[in-house]
């Protein structure tokens, strides 16, 4: 059931960056997005009552995946150097161009 609510999570992202015009606030979307993502990947993976997965001399049947868990992690990192990445060009834009809203950095036929 939590799953629909990081599913709407992600849908909110989507919807940022295809009606966003701002790249701060794209950005943001595209974090949105993610932590959405992220979020499914790990509900998807949980077993109530699982145990970790250490084999022992008990016999237990019931353990949780740790793949999911490992995706997320890497997931997490990739998500971070995309965001500052994305940061930098930004503050480069601005340097250059003197905004940061699309429709501006287009510019006419005066560039």
């Amino acid at each position: 059931m939590i799953q629909y609510l990081f599913l709407a999570l992600f849908f909110v992202g989507i919807c940022g960056l295809l009606s966003s015009k701002n790249l701060i606030k794209m950005l943001i979307s595209l974090n949105l997005l993610e932590l959405g993502l992220n979020l499914f990947i790990i509900s998807i993976g949980y077993v109530k009552g699982g145990n970790a997965p250490i084999i022992t001399l008990e016999s237990v049947s019931n353990y949780v995946d740790p793949l999911p868990q490992a995706l997320v992690l890497t997931a997490i990192v990739i998500g971070f150097g995309t965001t500052a990445l994305g940061l930098a060009f930004i503050r480069k834009v601005y340097f250059e161009k003197g905004s940061i809203e699309i429709d501006e950095i287009r510019g006419g036929s005066d560039d």
